[in-house]
């Protein structure tokens, strides 16, 4: 019982550790889950708001370079609130306000932060948060200022007629490129060939586009002059700016230093753009907190959440599978103690079964073996039993007649040696029934195939028992038809089945009955027959017939039964050629008995290519 403690409390124990390793599992995977979620989503959302943010600055800084002031720009600011959901502020370097998504009753340096999200200035953008709408970004000026360089509505009319004239011109041709026009900042139309813009003049007539207009021309003069202003004043060399702002010296005295060209161009186009373009202002881009970013944080108050649900969840686990390992246990205490008398001896060991599950599934098999157990150790009593009797009889008789010589009683004269061979020779057959069946038991029972005419062997099993039958007042018949059945069997083993079969028949049939032998074709099989007209088996026995030491009459008389082997070899035998057998019988009418092997065209069984067992 005390085994029984410790296998309970070692199972016990195993099921504890374990639904607690899985909870711990669980939890710390929910929390990361939860953290990486709330991480993605957190970055998502930064992600979005850097975008709306970069979008509103992007816009603004549009308007400023299209415009000299702030005015009409609060449409522009209450679009961008509706679109990105924030209440966007503008003022100026001193904080008076300018624009307001949400009115212009609010004081701004009371309800806005300290810190402005962004400087709007056309002039000095912020090239992380600004698009690229072509043109130079490196000093920092937004590519839409273009002030004097916008073109005049007629130059503009002109030179869009002109590029739809090159554009049909390229269309119409076999040049098979995607011919688009785009427009750039100052209002100039270009022809691009695959995404690329179109610098060289051709048959087409795209040098027009490419000449200068009068209103370009005056703004680079005047941007010329005033880099070479910036030159004088640093002594450095005049230059001459083309059109796309590049330089040379203008002079043959030498060229300026690169840098102080650079500076100057920088300088020289604030100061040209500046009257063109809104001054510089302070944007202020507002929303509402958002709740993923603080869904989840490591802080006390989490914490303490944290510890409290993993505590209550291990509480509840360890709850669970207390109890649920106590009801498993239960059953396996019932089974362990059923084992343990059973190993003690007691045969009528069981449990009981209770449920449907893999515990009363168990405790099922355990029963099914329990008395399988018993009833194979009944069938090994009646084995030695019956054995022991089957031997007795004729080793008593040896000994009796053996004796009455050795006393003088009777003397040892040819009948007396007959009967001697006689018992001799029932305790020969015997032994060789148990060899058979030890033989049949450990897969050494061989057979030694060859053609054999099936009609042939029905009539050789007839006549070498037609002696018995005759002594037994019993008609041996053998039922013959037009075919003649062939098939691949050991003759010899076949004859002893079919013999056992027959010797059971006559046994049992009474004095003027009849046993008939016969042989037919059965679906590519070939079926032998032993019927008889005995006392027949009953439905509860018939499944047993086949049983070693299983006799239909419960006496041991020798005249009742005879060794019980019979048909237990007859079963052996058979398997051994790949076939089957199979027994019906109506009590009072009969028995019969048939024997179904493979026909010529079938495979050989598995036991005829196994090698022959080694001499003993």
């Amino acid at each position: 019982m005390r085994g029984d403690l410790s296998l309970r409390g070692s199972l016990r124990s195993r099921l504890l550790m374990l639904s607690v390793l899985v909870s711990l599992c669980s939890i710390v995977a929910t929390a990361w889950l939860v953290v990486s979620v709330t991480a993605v989503a957190i970055g998502r959302e930064r992600g979005q708001a850097i975008a709306e943010d970069a979008r509103v600055y992007d816009t603004l800084v549009g308007f400023a370079a299209t415009h000299p002031d702030w005015r009409g720009v609060e449409p522009t600011v209450r679009a961008l609130s509706l679109q990105t959901g924030r209440r966007i502020t503008l003022t100026d370097e001193n904080r008076r306000l300018l624009a307001d998504s949400d009115g212009a009753g609010r004081t701004p340096a009371r309800s806005l932060p300290d810190t402005p999200s962004a400087t709007v200035d056309a002039l000095a953008v912020d090239t992380t948060l600004v698009a690229r709408h072509g043109g130079r970004t490196s000093d920092r000026i937004d590519p839409r200022a273009v002030g004097p360089f916008r073109l005049t509505a007629q130059e503009k009319a002109f030179l869009q007629a002109a590029a739809t004239r090159v554009e049909r011109c390229f269309r119409e041709g076999s040049v098979p490129s995607d011919v688009e026009i785009v427009q750039t900042p100052n209002g100039r139309p270009e022809i691009e060939l695959d995404g690329r813009p179109l610098d060289l003049g051709d048959r087409c007539g795209v040098d027009v586009l490419l000449e200068r207009t009068p209103t370009e021309s005056r703004a680079l003069a005047q941007l010329g002059k005033l880099v070479n202003s910036c030159l004088a004043a640093r002594h450095a060399a005049p230059v001459q700016l083309a059109d796309n702002l590049t330089w040379t010296p203008s002079t043959a005295r030498g060229a300026p230093n690169s840098r102080a060209v650079t500076s100057c161009l920088s300088t020289a186009s604030r100061d040209q753009l500046d009257p063109y373009v809104a001054p510089a202002a302070l944007l202020f881009a507002t929303a509402p907190e958002r709740k993923i970013a603080t869904f989840f944080d490591l802080s006390d108050a989490n914490r303490l959440r944290i510890a409290g649900v993993t505590a209550a969840v291990l509480l509840i686990t360890v709850t669970v599978t207390f109890v649920a390992g106590t009801r498993m246990v239960r059953p396996l205490r019932a089974l362990t103690g059923a084992a343990q008398r059973m190993a003690e001896g007691d045969e009528d060991a069981h449990v009981e079964v209770s449920g449907g599950d893999e515990f009363g599934r168990l405790a099922a098999a355990f029963n099914l073996m329990s008395s399988r157990r018993r009833q194979l150790e009944q069938l090994r009593r009646a084995l030695v039993s019956d054995v022991a009797h089957e031997l007795r009889t004729p080793l008593s008789n040896v000994r009796g007649w053996l004796e009455a010589v050795e006393d003088g009683v009777v003397p040892a004269d040819k009948s007396l040696i007959s009967s001697l061979l006689e018992e001799a020779l029932l305790l020969q057959h015997i032994i060789d029934d148990l060899r058979d069946l030890a033989a049949a038991d450990a897969g050494a029972l061989r057979v030694h195939p060859e053609d054999v005419d099936a009609a042939a062997l029905v009539a050789q099993v007839a006549r070498a028992h037609q002696g018995s039958a005759g002594a037994a007042g019993v008609e041996l018949r053998v039922r013959s038809g037009e075919e003649r059945p062939f098939l691949r069997a050991d003759p010899v083993r076949l004859r002893q089945a079919i013999g056992n079969l027959v010797s059971n028949g006559i046994r049992h049939t009474p004095a003027g009955g009849s046993v008939t032998l016969s042989v037919r074709h059965g679906g590519g099989d070939v079926v032998f027959g032993v019927e008889d007209t005995g006392s027949g088996i009953s439905e509860e026995d018939l499944a047993k017939v086949f049983d070693r030491f299983w006799r239909a009459e419960k006496s041991r008389s020798r005249q009742g039964g005879g060794s019980g082997l019979g048909l237990s070899i007859v079963r052996k035998l058979v398997e051994a050629h790949g076939g089957s057998v199979h027994a019906s019988s109506v009590p009072g009418q009969g028995s019969v008995f048939s024997l179904r092997l493979p026909g010529p065209s079938a495979g050989q069984p598995e036991s005829w290519n196994r090698p022959p067992p080694p001499p003993s």
